[in-house]
This record gives structure tokens, sequence and C-alpha cells, in this order.
């Protein structure tokens, strides 16, 4: 704790113990990894793809006690030698390669392999490791077609190893506590009727590569790539990836389902390239969906925008008769919002599962329905108030949980403790396969341009 000349107030220290309590009760896997593992419990690891969403991991498992990389893969040796040097500098020593098929015959005492190749490749290479006995924690999308979705899955069954997908969010404790604490146990929002939600981007230039450093075309070609310039930019290219949808919306939607607990019944969607010339896939896209729950239906909208970071970043928006709430994988987006009908919270409070306003912040003082435009107070001028129609403000409460680890750590710690320990996946491959159909359905309905819908069966493997 750093020194401070303000006194701790009692409501600083019940809010601080409330934290602490909440995120305990919702994040056990922080207790497990608090104190050194045995070394019986080092496991194994290899990374099958070095580019930038595997260092990200990369960096977050280099955090999590008793890892042991003995293996780098990729077909780049500018990737493949950064991480070699970086597992270096940190103790590790591992073996580089430029063919996935050489890691996992060349090292049988690998418990885990970890991969973050582009999507067109995820199927090729899980299937493979999770056949060669290892369990793989694969980033999403699962794959850029539902075939190779399923082909995951079903090679999973088989050979009874964990395929975990990187849908990160489900192991954040905020969003953990969300889901369990405040929309299903103390039920806050009430009945849930829409959901919003949108990622925006400003505009940013194509990936290059340093001089010198480009791959040799028959290489690539080798490899399924057609040239540097897609090798570096595969994510906006249809033979590689999903396009913004896959990128991007894949986290937030899986969130509508995994929230839900249910899958929509319907899609119907708007797209294009609009403003970069050199791209397949689309620059902005809208899609709306239906989900049936045993509450109602639910509506969601989701958008995503290539072109412009206005609108507030990234978020997912749960909105119901009795509250609201708006979360994010960044806190300063995060806040969770009571009805003026609602009883109130106070009781919630002081069970940690959410934090009273803060001072100055949230909303507005609140509006009186009856009040019309012109009415004079007594003793004071005419004042102008909001339509009659308006109801009451919101007020604006906080989600007592937060996360002092790198995004993507909670999810791979879930993800070896489920090796050592037998933890159950927080997200396995039965449950982001129905993320991905709910993903690729997507641009099958702006290539449609018309509604899709969707059956039980399409979300089962």
């Amino acid at each position: 704790m750093s020194a401070s000349s303000t006194p701790l107030t009692r409501r600083d220290f019940l809010a601080t113990g409330a934290k602490l309590g909440a995120l305990l009760a919702t994040a056990p896997y922080i207790a497990r990894a608090a104190g050194p593992a045995g070394k019986s419990d080092q496991l194994n690891v290899a990374l099958i793809g070095c580019g930038e969403q595997g260092r990200v991991l990369l960096n977050a498992a280099l955090k999590i006690p008793n890892i042991r990389f003995v293996a780098v893969c990729d077909i780049w040796t500018y990737n493949r030698t950064y991480a070699e040097r970086l597992l270096k500098k940190f103790g590790h020593d591992p073996k580089p390669y430029e063919d996935y098929r050489e890691v996992l015959s060349s090292h049988p005492e690998l418990d885990a392999v970890i991969i973050a190749t582009p999507d067109f490749r995820h199927a090729e290479h899980t299937v493979a490791a999770l056949k060669a006995g290892k369990h793989v924690y694969c980033e999403k999308l699962m794959s850029n077609t539902v075939e190779g979705a399923r082909s995951m899955v079903i090679a999973a069954r088989e050979t009874k190893k964990l395929l975990q997908l990187g849908h990160q969010r489900r192991s954040n404790p905020r969003y953990l506590h969300a889901r369990d604490k405040i929309v299903r146990d103390a039920r806050l929002l009430g009945r849930i009727t829409n959901i919003s939600g949108q990622w925006h981007r400003a505009v940013t230039d194509d990936f290059g590569f340093p001089v010198g450093q480009a791959i040799p075309e028959a290489k690539l070609n080798q490899y399924g790539f057609a040239n540097m310039h897609e090798f570096r930019n595969w994510r906006w290219f249809k033979k590689y990836a999903g396009g913004p949808m896959s990128d991007l919306g894949a986290h937030q939607i899986d969130v509508y389902n995994w929230m839900l607990g249910a899958n929509p019944r319907m899609c119907i969607a708007s797209g294009g390239v609009d403003y970069y010339k050199t791209h397949e896939w689309y620059d902005n896209a809208i899609a709306v969906f239906e989900y049936p729950t045993k509450e109602g239906l639910v509506r969601a909208t989701y958008e995503v925008l290539t072109t412009t970071s206005a609108g507030g970043g990234y978020h997912e928006y749960f909105m119901g008769d009795e509250g609201a709430m708006k979360i994010s994988e960044n806190p300063k987006y995060t806040k969770i919002y009571r009805e003026a009908r609602a009883p109130e919270w106070d009781q919630w409070a002081a069970k940690g599962i959410v934090a009273s306003p803060l001072s100055g912040e949230g909303a507005p003082p609140p509006v009186k329905p009856w009040e019309k435009v012109g009415v004079k107070k007594l003793g004071g001028p005419s004042k102008a108030t909001v339509d009659v129609r308006e109801t009451a403000a919101l007020s604006a409460w906080e989600i007592p949980i937060t996360l002092d680890k790198a995004i993507h750590q909670p999810h791979l710690e879930n993800f070896f403790d489920a090796i050592r320990l037998g933890t159950p996946l927080n997200c396995p491959g039965e449950s982001a396969f129905a993320t991905a159909v709910t993903i690729l359905k997507i641009n099958e309905s702006i290539a449609a341009q018309k509604m899709l819908t969707f059956v039980p069966g399409d979300f089962t493997a």
C-alpha cells in the first residue's frame, strides 16, 4: 500500500474488504496460484504461432509459475527468433522450429500446446496436437469454417484431451462476478430485454515488415499464403480469417451467449468494404440477433467499426427492466445502473455484489416525471424540464472487482489448472463451437443480404 496523507475511512475499509471477498469468491484460481507449486506440477509447453497474438499469450504465460516452454514454432524466422530470445531472458531454453509437425514429433515430454496461428490453420494445428496426445489452448475464432471448428471438437472428444479456446473474458473475475452474482444470483438487472455491444477502432495502416526480413514467396505459398502483405495482414483476407466480426466481435458476442446461457435463433447483418480498398473483409459491420430465453425474447445488436474510435471504445451492454450493466475488459467503460423502479441495492453493496456510487459521478440528479415544461417553482423562476414521458435517471454503481493481471493470464491459468487439478475449463471446445457458428453466420448474412435463422442442432458439433 502506498503512503498517503488521506485517512482511510470506514467506507473505504468496507469497500476494500468487499472487493477482496468478492474477488476470492469468484476467482478461486488466484488462491491456488498464490503459492509456488511443487516441482511435479511443472508443465512442458510449446507455442505454435509467435506473431502479435502469440507474443501476448507468451507474456501472460510467463507470469504463471511452473510453466516451462520447450519449443517455439513459426514459419517466419523474425517471429521465431523474437519468441526464443524473450523466453531465454526468463530462464527458458526453447528449441525453435519452422514446421509444427517437428515440434510434435520431437518432444514427447510436451504436456500442452498453445496455438496462435492464423484462423485458417487452427483446425489443422489443433487436431494434430490433440492426436499427438497434447492438451491444447487455441486462440479464437476456432476456425474460419464451421467444418474446421467441428473437427476440433471431435478430435478433443476422441482423444480425451483438453481443448480451451481463447475467449478470455470467461475467466476474467469481473465478468465471472457479473454473470454469477449480479445477473444470476442477485438478479439486479431483472429481466434482460436488450443487449448492445460495440468495438470501435480508429483508422490504422496495414502491417509491414523490416527490410531484409521478407519470407521467400515460394515458402509462403508452401504454407498457404499468397504474398508477404497477406501474410502480415491475414485478418483482412477471406482465405485466412473471418474479418473484424471474427477478430473483434467474436469476443463480445461470445459474452452475449455466455451471459444469457442461450444461443440466438436468427441473425440479420449489414456491412461492407467502404474504406480500405486493399482489404477483402468488411471494414464495418452491424448485426442483429434474437435470443429466446426462459424469461422471454432478448433482442441484441452488435457493431464493429474500424474507421473511427468514436462512441466509447469496446463494451457489452446488458439492459433489463430493473437495471443495466455496461461491461468491458477496460474498467473505465464498466458501470452498472439501477432503475428507479427497482428495489434499493444497499443490501447488495453490503454483501460486496455491487459498490456504492462514487460521489460526484454517475447519473445526474433524478428528474421528477410529473414536472412539466414551464411550471413555476414556488419562490423561483420558471424552469424548463424534460418531457413528461421521461423517466427518472438511473443511479450508477460499480462492479467491485478488479483484475491486476494481464487480461489473458486468468484464462491460461484456468487451462493449466484443468491439466493439473481437473478444474473445469471456462471455454471448452463445445461452447466455443456455438460461438463460432454464431459469428460465421454474420458474414453469411451480409453476403446474402437477408435474415438467416438457426436451429438448435446448428450449435452442436
